[in-house]
């Protein structure tokens, strides 16, 4: 998980920041007078920008790959150069803060979802629509909704460079032994029988995302039109919280949902210590886990030999409202830029070169565009070819516009969400009791939090 970040900027201006995971940082500061022309319409900054700076945060992988692409932008476009700017998460928010504050950013960043209002709002980013309208940034082969999710009002100032979805993973083997079958786009009634009949005929239990559910929450609440976490409030009513809980008060009940003493001595979250892929028995095994599709790879390296782990989607009552396409990361051009219109160029290369994808190889997460995705699915192992595929044919056309980034407070809110979900699988609480509480203090949590 991310960690705070704390970014301060010079005395001389004010200071500014920015939260990972919480959502209880307050906005960067507006970089006053900085300027830039293209589209847009606005004044170019001082110089020709012909060097154009970009700049991320990632792992080694990512920094070999996307100095490549840059240098392969180069030799087809004559005259253009980069400086490629790399850092550590933490160093990264920092770094562009400051340059934030001096009227200095990238021409380019890399920018993460629960940023993108904030800089917006202090108006950091240029606007892209202009250059969708006039097809510079060709936008014909991407899911709408990923596409929208960079979008503060009415102008959209990000471009995400890699999709990610929820994924139900599954050990295929024990299923298939017993002659059990698995449906995509289960509905909620559908999981519970499915997992009644696994206990049943195998002795695996399921685990229902225990105390790492905050993402199933939400996903779960998408069903019934709610989302959770609003400005200075809990969405919905207390009951669809109680409908929550009771998932785990059933299963508990029943047999079905997985004892939480398994828990005790593992590091919940952790890929090599999930109750899919460790274990002694099935007793105190599940035959599943709430993931995402980019950790299909980490789960099956984890999965003891012969045993075979499948992908479907996360069960809900209505599994259209509820499911998603997530944007891991996404591109956007600053208003510092000297040469935007340049930069637009660049973001439809990323987003639209088979080439530079062939580069990439979705590090950063599945390629927006569906025609450059499965260009490159040949080149790509085969756990990223099946994610390609599932995305696309499964996830892609049956699926809802991902929430906003979540408000101040949702942070506590999580916390209080594992520890009365805790409560009620030792049986210390109902689940009646459990939406209640959460309902009535998360609110009281988000009240806190408004500014």
């Amino acid at each position: 998980m991310k960690k705070k970040c704390a970014l301060v900027l010079t005395a001389a201006l004010a200071a500014a920041s920015l939260t990972a995971c919480g959502g209880s940082g307050t906005a960067v500061t507006k970089a006053a007078g900085s300027q830039a022309e293209g589209a847009s319409g606005e004044k170019a900054a001082a110089g020709d920008g012909s060097e154009m700076v970009v700049a991320w945060w990632g792992n080694q992988v990512r920094n070999e790959r996307t100095q490549a692409i840059l240098e392969l932008y180069s030799e087809q476009n004559p005259g253009v150069t980069f400086d490629g700017q790399f850092s550590e998460w933490a160093d990264y928010w920092n770094k562009l803060a400051t340059a934030a504050a001096g009227h200095s950013m990238p021409d380019i960043v890399q920018m993460d979802y629960k940023y993108i209002q904030q800089y917006v709002n202090n108006d950091l980013l240029v606007d892209l629509t202009p250059y969708i309208e006039n097809g510079t940034i060709d936008v014909t082969n991407c899911n709408e909704d990923v596409l929208s999710s960079g979008k503060v009002g009415d102008g959209l100032y990000a471009i995400c460079n890699g999709i990610n979805a929820p994924a139900l993973l599954y050990n295929k083997t024990a299923l298939d032994e017993a002659g059990i079958t698995v449906k995509d786009n289960m509905t909620m009634d559908e999981f519970i029988t499915l997992c009644r009949e696994i206990r049943e005929k195998t002795g695996y239990k399921t685990n229902i995302a225990y105390n790492n559910g905050e993402n199933f929450i939400e996903y779960f609440l998408r069903a019934n039109d709610v989302v959770m976490f609003e400005d200075g409030k809990l969405g919905g009513t207390a009951e669809d919280y109680v409908s929550y809980f009771k998932l785990y008060e059933d299963g508990i009940r029943e047999g079905w949902v997985v004892d939480p003493s398994i828990f005790a001595e593992r590091t919940i979250g952790s890929v090599e210590q999930d109750p899919m892929v460790y274990g002694s028995n099935p007793e105190t095994m599940s035959w599943c886990a709430f993931n995402y599709t980019n950790q299909l790879t980490a789960i099956r390296s984890a999965a003891p030999e012969g045993v075979e782990i499948a992908i479907t989607t996360w069960p809900s009552a209505d599994p259209v409202k509820s499911d998603y396409l997530k944007p891991s990361q996404f591109f956007a051009i600053t208003k510092d830029s000297a040469n935007p219109d340049e930069a637009a160029k660049i973001l439809n290369f990323i987003t639209n070169s088979v080439e530079c994808n062939e580069i990439l190889l979705g590090e950063r997460g599945i390629p927006l565009s569906a025609f450059v995705a499965d260009s490159i699915a040949p080149k790509m192992d085969e756990t990223s070819q099946e994610v390609i595929k599932f995305i696309n044919e499964v996830v892609s056309d049956n699926s809802s516009q991902i929430n906003p980034p979540a408000a101040d407070g949702s942070s506590e809110v999580n916390d209080l969400l594992n520890k009365l979900e805790e409560q009620v699988c030792y049986g210390q609480m109902t689940a009646e009791d459990a939406g209640q509480q959460l309902f009535t203090e998360g609110s009281k949590l988000m009240e806190s939090k408004k500014n």
